[in-house]
């Protein structure tokens, strides 16, 4: 079957296995990433906020899927992660995590120029430089990663 053929009916390749080297790249940026987190002081369930937030933002179900299942692992409650898409609705969520989710939103949506300047400028108020530019490295790490898995289709499996 022509590649036109398999996409026109809805059949995808998966970019990681395709490209696996390019993949690889991403992850060793990812792990990179990871590391700045960490040595910002970045809790893993503020990323893995970070990573679901950009994810619903995406429309990510694989991406979803992985990070609810790592921030339940980290210790984050059913509830909060309830309520993720309606956070600013909430009082569950800390300065400092409504902070980087703003900045997170303002990551993936960086043609929205005012929304961008009133998030910086809150997390300017939180965060300090380290844990501002890993909430945003961490903010484009999964905004690709949830590219590569929505134009591959990859599948969320039962488990």
């Amino acid at each position: 079957m022509s590649d036109v053929v398999a996409a026109s009916t809805g059949q995808r390749i998966y970019l990681d296995k395709q490209t696996p080297d390019a993949y690889r790249a991403f992850v060793r940026a990812a792990q990179t990433v990871r590391t700045a987190a960490d040595a910002a002081g970045l809790d893993r369930i503020l990323v893995e906020l970070v990573n679901l937030r950009v994810s619903q933002l995406n429309g990510c179900a694989y991406c979803l899927d992985t990070h609810t299942r790592a921030a339940l692992a980290a210790g984050e409650t059913p509830r909060r992660l309830g309520v993720l898409a309606a956070w600013r609705d909430t009082a569950l969520f800390t300065p400092r995590e409504r902070a980087a989710l703003t900045l997170a939103e303002a990551t993936t949506h960086p043609a929205e120029a005012d929304a961008q300047e009133r998030a910086y400028a809150e997390a300017r108020e939180v965060l300090d430089d380290a844990e501002l530019s890993a909430v945003v490295w961490v903010a484009i790490a999964i905004n690709a990663f949830n590219r590569v898995s929505i134009l591959s289709k990859h599948p969320v499996r039962p488990s």
